[in-house]
């Protein structure tokens, strides 16, 4: 008989959800109780909705089990592997039979994390067990050079993923044609949009595929040294990707002389960020890099012709560097196959908000916004209407739910006010509030802005205070009039990408949901029932039961009344909490 082998998925949202303690437990058990199977870790599969996740893998198939915690972990120890006896309570998925959760994973199509949730990466060997490095070994043992690596990736119509979309391959021919004796290759990990996890959990759970992406990318381009840009907001991916780097040099991966071959030298180095959004932008990035603060340079010159220390720089993120291995591999033909005419391949999207299967899901381009918040996110919680979603965080815009069935590549997104943006995917319900959207994600930009340009540090500012005064209630009628004047100055005033798309959020918002402008200001009304200032809270007397529950909870004693009498709400008092509406019990509040 096989023994079992037992992994527990170790993202950083798998160990936030207890995934920890569960590994640390199954350890204990097993050396105390000297059981016989095989423990191993993982990283996040992408179905962070079910976390913590456990998979047992035996002679009779391969079991997903969700929401694992100790005692349920011991459970499954004493019977699914000690005994053979899979616990049905706990599957999610599994390769025998089909569950309510296996369209999560069988409407996608992994590519970029193709090896995310199915190695240990903290392993080399795991990542060469599936392939890894085969890529770097190809092109080597083909004495494969640049203009062919160069074509065959612009053949297979690889984009940006990082939100612009600029083809990629074009991207490294420019800087392959500057000639210099030092080049360099960056990978732009400063992941900084609202809800946006993708890098992070590519970082996380298949670090090398990033690397050997940054190599084939040297290669190309003919750079010596590369840098990998990550927040130090993400400590896990930083241990991970210190790990991996370290092994590609034992290996013979990085360094002088790669696998042995004399001339082709190429090291990576990895540099922390602050934390700050506009080092998304390239030139803030390199400007971090060199030492000096994160502010936008002007272009032209493109990095790809005077960058890093004033050298030709190419610089993309990691899901697109993570697709270069298996493009090498496979062949641009199938890249190109996926997708549409104009946006090829496949695209991560981080799915947050009210959305019921919340995580990571890998998708061909083209795929309708529909398809993915239904299909694969599960739809809305509470059986809620579904209202918009925000793609392309703050720099980004609210796609409403009648356009749903917008096609996700990068002109269709465009063309709706949006952006695809790295793959952030806020969705939300009819319970959101749309100038509050607005609000928050303007807070946002207004707060990240380097402060270099007039337009964006004051213009920005100026808009957030409009908007904040329209959610209070104090909303004059030439409010909006103001917000779309100042956006566009913004736009057309600003140096790089967060001063420019900072005001889409409104701009969208505005295109798409005007009538709940025009219901804050002129009737002084939150539809959506969020803005704290316009709304009321009162008893509905023939419902009060006169428990005391709400006046026992009000923070600021704003509700009176007798035991088993109706009870009231002093308005004067009330900071509209909201605190008696969720306790009561007998839906004796009302909200208008």
């Amino acid at each position: 008989m096989t023994k079992a082998k037992v992994i527990v998925g170790l993202g950083s949202c798998g160990i936030a959800a207890g995934a920890g303690k569960v590994y640390e437990l199954i350890r204990s058990l097993k050396e105390a109780e000297n059981m016989d199977f095989s423990l191993s870790r993982t990283s996040c599969s992408g179905m962070c909705y079910r976390e913590p996740l456990v998979e047992i893998i035996d002679e009779t198939g391969w079991y997903l089990y969700g929401g694992i915690d100790e005692d349920r972990a011991v459970e499954l120890l004493n019977n699914h592997v000690a005994n053979g006896n899979p616990v049905s309570d706990y599957i999610v998925c599994t390769d025998l039979y089909d569950t309510p959760d296996s369209r999560f994973f069988k409407d996608q199509v992994k590519i970029a994390l193709r090896n995310c949730g199915r190695i240990d990466p903290e392993k080399i060997n795991d990542y060469e067990a599936r392939g890894g490095y085969e890529a770097l070994r190809k092109i080597i043992s083909g004495k494969v050079g640049p203009l062919s690596i160069i074509k065959e990736i612009t053949d297979s119509g690889l984009r940006g993923r990082g939100g612009g979309g600029f083809p990629t391959g074009l991207k490294w021919k420019f800087t392959y044609d500057n000639k210099s004796p030092e080049k360099f290759v960056i990978c732009n990990a400063d992941e900084g949009d609202p809800g946006a996890f993708m890098d992070r959990s590519l970082l996380e759970g298949d670090p090398h595929s990033v690397i050997e992406g940054m190599i084939i990318a040297a290669m190309a381009v003919e750079a010596s040294a590369g840098i990998i840009y990550c927040r130090a907001e993400y400590p896990l991916a930083l241990r991970r990707l210190d790990i991996a780097i370290n092994q590609s040099r034992d290996r013979g991966y990085l360094g002088n002389g790669i696998l042995g071959c004399e001339g082709i030298n190429f090291d990576i180095s990895v540099k922390e960020g602050a934390g700050a959004f506009v080092c998304g932008e390239e030139t803030a990035l390199i400007a971090s890099v060199e030492g000096f603060r994160g502010m936008p340079g002007k272009r032209p010159p493109f990095p790809a012709e005077s960058g890093l220390w004033k050298k030709p720089t190419n610089i993309n993120n990691v899901e697109t560097f993570a697709n270069i291995p298996w493009i090498i591999t496979e062949g641009a033909s199938r890249y190109a196959a996926y997708g549409t005419e104009k946006s090829k391949g496949t695209k991560v999207f981080a799915l947050a908000g009210k959305i019921r299967h919340g995580g990571l899901v890998e998708v061909p381009m083209g795929i309708t916004i529909k398809d993915i918040v239904f299909r694969l996110g599960g739809g809305i919680p509470g059986d809620k209407n579904f209202k918009a979603v925000q793609l392309g965080g703050p720099s980004g815009g609210c796609i409403p739910a009648w356009l749903a069935d917008t096609p996700v590549d990068y002109e269709s997104v465009n063309a709706t006010g949006a952006i695809m943006g790295s793959g952030g995917m806020v969705v939300m319900d009819e319970t959101t509030c749309m100038v509050d959207i607005a609000r928050f994600f303007l807070d946002f930009t207004a707060r990240e802005s380097c402060g270099k340009c007039t337009f964006c540090r004051i213009g920005t500012m100026r808009m957030l205070e409009i908007l904040e005064r329209i959610t209070r209630g104090s909303g004059e009628k030439d409010d909006i009039g103001r917000l779309e004047e100042l956006a566009e100055q913004i736009k057309e005033g600003s140096l790089c990408g967060l001063g420019q798309t900072a005001p889409n959020p409104v701009l969208t918002t505005l295109r798409y949901f005007r009538d709940e402008y025009e219901a804050h200001i002129n009737m002084k009304k939150c539809p959506a029932k969020i803005c704290k200032q316009l709304l009321t809270y009162e008893v509905n007397v023939t419902n009060c039961t006169g428990c005391t529950v709400c006046a026992r909870n009000c923070p600021v004693d704003a509700i009176s009344g007798e035991r088993k009498q109706v009870h009231s709400i002093d308005q004067d008092i009330c900071t509209r909490c909201g605190i008696c509406y969720s306790k009561c019990r007998f839906e004796a509040i009302t909200v208008t």
